[in-house]
Parts: C-alpha cells; sequence; structure tokens
C-alpha cells in the first residue's frame, strides 16, 4: 500500500484539507483531462468516421426525397449526434460552467443516513436516474407526433436534446447536488427572492401532481385486463428487494454479479408472465379492471416513497433500466439488419393545416413541440435531477455522465418510438389513433374514415385492419389511442421480421406493452419520493423540522399528502367515461414544458450568479424558445374559439348542448359524458391559466435576479460549504488507467464496507 503525506497531497482550489491517513479521493483534475481527451490516430480517425457517417445520415432524411427512406439512417443520424454532443458540447460545459470538482465530498457522502442519502455505484444510479425519468413522454409523444411527419419530430428529438434537454437535466442536477439535493422550488425561492421562488414552488408542487397522475394513468391502460402485464411488473417488486438486501449486507459492491442475477430473474418474470397468462388461475388472479389497478399503484406509490432508497426503488429503478435499454437496443439492431422503409412523408399534409390533424389538434407549432416532451425536453426531468438523484452521487464529476448522457439515452429511447410508429402501415395508424368518434369503432367505418383524409398513397381495407388485430392478439386495433398500442405494433411488426416471423407477432406485441408498462410506473415511484421532498422543502420554510428528511413523521406525512393529491386525479382519469388519457394528456404536454422554463430559468439566474457572462447563452438558448413554445401553446388552449383546441371553447359548446336539452353532442354519447367533458374542461382551463401565469412570474424574477447579478458582478453562493471528501469512485462509466491505478490503492487501503459503495 502506498500512502502520501499531507503536505504532497493535491488540495482543490477551495484549499480543502484531504485526510492523510486515506489514498486520494479523485485522480488529479490535469492527468484525467489528460487521458480522456488525448488524441491519438486511432481516435481521431474514430471521430472523423462518426462524423462522416452522422453527415451522410442527416443528408439522407433531411434532403433526399424518395418513395421511401430506410429506417437505418434514423438510428445513425441519433447516435452519431448524441456522440459527438457528449464527447464535446457537455465537456464544454463541464469546463466552462459546473467546474465539478471530485475532491469535494457530495451530499451522498456528507449526509449519509442510509435512507435518502446514499453514495450510489454511479452506473447503478445511472439506471436509477433513467428509468425515473423516462416515463410515458418518449413512447407516447413520438407516436401521436408521427401525424406530421418524419422531419419535424426527428430535428426537434435530436436537436432539442441536445440544446436543451440535457443542458437542463445535467445543470440541475449538478446545481441541486452543490446545495444538498435541494428541490428545485427551494432553489427557485433562494435564486430568486420571495416572490419568484414562492410562484415557482406552487408551479412545481402542483405540476408535478398533474405529471405524476398522468403517468400512472399510461400504466393503468396498458396493464387494464392484461394479466401477463400485471404479473410481470408486479413481480419486479420481489426481485428489486432481493437485489437492494444482495448489495446491502450479502455482497456490497458486487454490482455486475446482481446485474446478471436480477437480468435472469427479470427475463423468468417477463416469459413467466405469457405462461401465467395462459392458465385459468392466472387469468383469474391478473386480471384486474382499470379501477382496481389505480388502487394498488396508488399504495404501491406511498410504499416505494417512504421505504429506504437502496431497498426498492434504486435497485428496482436499475432493474427496469435493463428492460428499457435493452429492448431500445434490440429494436435499433433490428432496425438496422431488417432496415424497414419508411413511406409516410418528410412533412405530411397536416403540417400546413391550422386544426392539425386527426390524431392531435392545432398547427404543428407550437403543438409539435409540447406533444414530443420527454424526448427533447421535460421539465418533469428536472424535479428528478433536484430530487433522488442529486442525493445518491458519489462524485461531481459523474453527473454529466447521469444528468447528460441519461437525458441522450431517453432521447434514442423517443427516436425508436417514432420510428417503430412510421414503420407500420399509415393507414393503420391513423386508424389507430383517432378517436373512436371519428372512425367510428368497426374496421368498416375505420376504413372509410382513413380513405377519406387524402392521405397520398393510402387505401385501407377493413381486412387490413382486422387482420393486424389478430396477428397482435387483440379483439380490434382501432381507435387504440394513447401512443402505447401503435408502438406496441411498430415494435411487433419490426422484431418479427428478425426474430419468429408473424407466428411471434402476438408475442412481441404483448411483450412491447408490458415494456411500456414497467417503463412508466418507475416514473411513478420516483417522481413520488421526489414529490415528498419538495413538499418537505415547502413546508420547511415555515415548519423548518419538515427539511429533516430523516424524520420518518414529516416523511410520511407529506408522502401521504402528495399520493392523495395524484392518485385523486388518477381515479377521475380513469372513471372518466370519455378516457382520461385524451383529456389530460395535452395538460400534461404544457405543464410538463412550462416546468422546462422554469428550470432554465432558475439555471439562467445560478450561471448569473457565479459571473459566467460570457456563458449565459446555454441555458438562455432553449429557456427563450421553450418560453415561446409554452406561453404560445398556453394561448391556443385558454383563447382558441375552437372546440377541438381551445379548453373554453368546448367548456361553451357543450354546457350550451346541455342548456339546449341535448343527450349527446360529439363525441359524448350521453348527458353523464358532457357533464364530464364540461367538469372536465373547466379544471383543464383554469389549471392552464394558473400554470402559464405562474410560469411567466417565476421567469420574470430570474430574468430580473440575472440582470441584478450582472450588475453587481456575480452574488454570494448558495452552494453547501465545500468539505472534503473520503471516499473514492471513478469520474465515468468507464474508469481511465490512472483511477484504475488509485481504485488498487483504495482497495488496499479500505476494505469494500466502508468505502461508500452500496
Amino acid at each position: 500500500m502506498t500512502t502520501r503525506s499531507a503536505d504532497d497531497r493535491p488540495e482543490n482550489e477551495g484549499g480543502l484539507a484531504l485526510d492523510p491517513d486515506l489514498p486520494p479521493p479523485a485522480v488529479d483534475p490535469q492527468v484525467l483531462d489528460e487521458q480522456r481527451g488525448r488524441w491519438t490516430p486511432l481516435r481521431i480517425a474514430a471521430w472523423v468516421g462518426v462524423a462522416l457517417l452522422g453527415g451522410v445520415a442527416w443528408v439522407m432524411i433531411a434532403l433526399i426525397r424518395g418513395e421511401t427512406v430506410n429506417a437505418i439512417w434514423f438510428v445513425f443520424a441519433a447516435v452519431c449526434t448524441y456522440f459527438i454532443a457528449y464527447r464535446f458540447y457537455s465537456t464544454y460545459i463541464e469546463k466552462r460552467i459546473t467546474q465539478a470538482d471530485d475532491r469535494r465530498a457530495t451530499p451522498a457522502e456528507y449526509n449519509e443516513n442510509g435512507q435518502d442519502y446514499m453514495p450510489t455505484d454511479r452506473r447503478v444510479l445511472y439506471g436509477h436516474h433513467f428509468a425515473a425519468i423516462a416515463g410515458a413522454g418518449p413512447l407516447v409523444g413520438p407516436v401521436l407526433a408521427a401525424q406530421w411527419g418524419y422531419l419535424p419530430g426527428t430535428l426537434w428529438i435530436i436537436v432539442g436534446v441536445i440544446l436543451a434537454g440535457a443542458v437542463q437535466d445535467y445543470l440541475v442536477l449538478f446545481f441541486s447536488m452543490r446545495r444538498g439535493g435541494r428541490s428545485l422550488g427551494q432553489m427557485a425561492r433562494e435564486e430568486l427572492g420571495l416572490v419568484g421562488g414562492f410562484a415557482a414552488l406552487i408551479a412545481t408542487l402542483a405540476i408535478m401532481v398533474i405529471i405524476v397522475a398522468i403517468l400512472a394513468l399510461v400504466v393503468v391502460n396498458a396493464l387494464g385486463e392484461s394479466p401477463w402485464g400485471v404479473f410481470s411488473v408486479a413481480m419486479t417488486i420481489p426481485i428489486a428487494l432481493f437485489m437492494g438486501l444482495y448489495l446491502r449486507f450479502w455482497r456490497p459492491g458486487k454490482v455486475s454479479e446482481v446485474s446478471v442475477i436480477g437480468f435472469v430473474l427479470l427475463m423468468a418474470a417477463i416469459i413467466g408472465g405469457g405462461a401465467v397468462a395462459e392458465t385459468e388461475w392466472g387469468t383469474a388472479l391478473f386480471t384486474l379492471d382499470r379501477t382496481t389497478i389505480a388502487w394498488a399503484i396508488i399504495i404501491y406509490g406511498f410504499i416505494a416513497a417512504v421505504l429506504p432508497v437502496w431497498l426498492l426503488l434504486a435497485p428496482r429503478d436499475y432493474l427496469s433500466t435493463f428492460m428499457k435499454i435493452g429492448t431500445i437496443i434490440m429494436l435499433a439492431v433490428a432496425i438496422v439488419v431488417v432496415q424497414p422503409a419508411i413511406a409516410a412523408p418528410a412533412v405530411s399534409e397536416f403540417a400546413g393545416r391550422a386544426a392539425g390533424g386527426p390524431v392531435v389538434s392545432g398547427p404543428l407549432f407550437p403543438f409539435l413541440f409540447v406533444t414530443i416532451a420527454c424526448g427533447a425536453l421535460s421539465g418533469f426531468h428536472a424535479l428528478i435531477s433536484s430530487g433522488t438523484t442529486p442525493k445518491l452521487v458519489e462524485k461531481e464529476r459523474q453527473t454529466r455522465l447521469i444528468g447528460y448522457g441519461g437525458m441522450l439515452m431517453e432521447s434514442f429511447v423517443a427516436i425508436m418510438a417514432l420510428v417503430a410508429a412510421l414503420s407500420i402501415d399509415r393507414g393503420i395508424y391513423f386508424a389507430m389513433n383517432a378517436s373512436a368518434a371519428a372512425t367510428g369503432g368497426t374496421v368498416e367505418t375505420a376504413a372509410a374514415f382513413v380513405n377519406q383524409l387524402g392521405l397520398v398513397g393510402v387505401n385501407i381495407t377493413p381486412d387490413v385492419l382486422a387482420q393486424t388485430a389478430r396477428d397482435v392478439g387483440e379483439e380490434s386495433i382501432v381507435s387504440r389511442t394513447g401512443g402505447a398500442p401503435t408502438l406496441a405494433v411498430g415494435l411487433a411488426h419490426i422484431m418479427q421480421q428478425l426474430i419468429g416471423g408473424s407466428g411471434l407477432m402476438s408475442f412481441w406485441y404483448h411483450f412491447a406493452i408490458m415494456f411500456e408498462a414497467l417503463f412508466i410506473l418507475t416514473a411513478v415511484d420516483a417522481g413520488t419520493r421526489v414529490a415528498r421532498f419538495m413538499l418537505q422543502d415547502f413546508v420547511g420554510n415555515f415548519a423548518p423540522r419538515f427539511r429533516d428528511t430523516s424524520w420518518r413523521t414529516g416523511a410520511w406525512i407529506c408522502t401521504a399528502i402528495m399520493v392523495a393529491g395524484w392518485g385523486a386525479i388518477l381515479i377521475m382519469g380513469v372513471t372518466d367515461p370519455l378516457g382520461g388519457i385524451n383529456t389530460l394528456f395535452p395538460l400534461f404536454g404544457i405543464a410538463n414544458q412550462l416546468l422546462a422554463a422554469i428550470a432554465l430559468a432558475v439555471c439562467m439566474a445560478i450561471v448569473a450568479g457565479r459571473g459566467r457572462v460570457g456563458l449565459l447563452w446555454v441555458p438562455i438558448v432553449p429557456l427563450a424558445f421553450a418560453t415561446v413554445v409554452t406561453v404560445t401553446a398556453s394561448m391556443y388552449k385558454i383563447f382558441s374559439s375552437v372546440p377541438a383546441i381551445g379548453y373554453w371553447a368546448q367548456h361553451s359548446a357543450f354546457r350550451d348542448a346541455l342548456a339546449r336539452g341535448e343527450t349527446s353532442f360529439g363525441t359524448a354519447k350521453n348527458v353523464e359524458a358532457m357533464e364530464a367533458v364540461v367538469r372536465n374542461t373547466f379544471i383543464q382551463g383554469t389549471l392552464s391559466i394558473i400554470f402559464v401565469t405562474l410560469t411567466v412570474i417565476v421567469i420574470g424574477a430570474a430574468l430580473l435576479a440575472t440582470i441584478r447579478s450582472l450588475r453587481a458582478g456575480g452574488r454570494r453562493s448558495a452552494e453547501d460549504e465545500p468539505l472534503p471528501s473520503k471516499i473514492y469512485a471513478p469520474s465515468g462509466f468507464f474508469p481511465v488507467p490512472a483511477e484504475r491505478e488509485l481504485e488498487k490503492e483504495w482497495a488496499q487501503a479500505v476494505p469494500p464496507r466502508a468505502r461508500g459503495h452500496h
């Protein structure tokens, strides 16, 4: 073992006195940067190759206009662009804005309580963070936006994530970590003053309740009357508990070992789910109606939010990441091998119409940008990045991998969802995604509806729609709205060409449905825990004891309040006669992007407070775009006189129909349904006004705070006082040679259980 005296140990710029009895807590930053950034001929050739392949792919997608476009180009354009953005742009942000220092202790180390704060292996944490942020949005939004053609969605998903989504996630995660893991609303309270901070706290709490409710509603819709899905998703809970105990007590630090065990058990649960669903007892036990599933998710959400994070949340999210990333990579490989042709136009017939299309109402701008939310930019991610994740980060430099890198992976999910939706026949796509009121609900009326849309080269028959339903083992595929069934059909269509042929279409379809339910449920449990942190921060302004997350009474009270909030909206959505997802998803999209604008506004104020004037453009560019998009979309929803677009126009139309004594109107087939529309549109319209007003107040306060900081040359930081770290972990997913050497030094000096790896 080699030890060093305190005199020859490096200290960081803050003058941290490092422990002389321990090896250094990090590799010297200059050595690390030199080894990570060294330009060898092989590296230069590799990056030139990536750039050329990406350039060719973009030309094929954006400029070449043939009858069809090969789906392989979407995979290459996305992956090459992500590699370049991560290697160069995220490194630029790390060096110039965050200036991460691995010799500083993170809140996970200095606040460790084994409950909410705990240093967590970067690979496990990447899995937890990705699983928590990747909910319904990257799956559902791109499928719905496919009505506008492939080019608008592709550009927004890839360019948007690089300049907006990944930047927001990374900056919020880093700034929250430097502030003890404080929530976005509490950071706003400290940075923006009383009015802006209070508006941000109220907005983040209210929007969080809506978002978690919608995520849970998508899970309910995917698992309703699906014994296969219910069994497989339920089995992930005991598997995660086993993994948590295994890493905590039996084999600390053995992440690879528990990964293999978890993966095998997960595959057994998925395959076993199909077998269980075929039995009489399995069908009887696991076929649950939507209300029962909703209550089960509410109870699960409460339990998951109060249990220690190492026991259920982190291992379960890590486990589901195998499923999520594995399925998406499998789909990408299938696309490269099968090379499906996409017959949809680059920009569709509906892109220039003010009324939009049969899937999403409203013009392409701004509604494309709020329909595709999570794959490009998502406010919900800012709540996770200032919720569970900053309390678990081992080392400051890991925030780039987890924040920026995690969001790039979610964007790739969105691209794969878009390609899957575009790869199926356009006639089938519109028959599946138009409302039942438009299609009539039968294969005959749906075929007639699609054929009169005037789509070039589309002539669908009732037989094709009926045969597609039989292929995937469903009674009908007509008006299966919400995006998830369309993605499942697209995935099944591509995968059966790679493995199994048409005989396995039904297996792949149900595999995809189960994958989507698992995908989204992990965002519900993490979201509930984050909502609890947010409420504790908020109440802590008036009753400081609540700020202590290890105080169990406060944690239980706040969890119960937040679960009751989103649970009530979930039950309302499940029992909505028109189907809650159609009613609530537009509000979800706009609220989510308004929250992103709030997060970017707080980041702008913090960057200005650090005196980084020349770097303000990094948060300002996405903030300006998000503000214009969301405020415009809100204005449409509040003031549009077209009932299909405006909440109040729809509210007035149905209210007037009731006043005339009509017993059915538009999509509502009875008086009860008409009354539900009047009630729901009133709630949505009111919330739209509240959300956009609070957001404008927050952005205004952030601009004032930024101007004050620029005039004063910066301001006093709200960061926690720096403390020297006494643990070691590599800074990236793969250690560089110097990090591997230091890892050996720590292995000799400190036993695994004492090292902070859990």
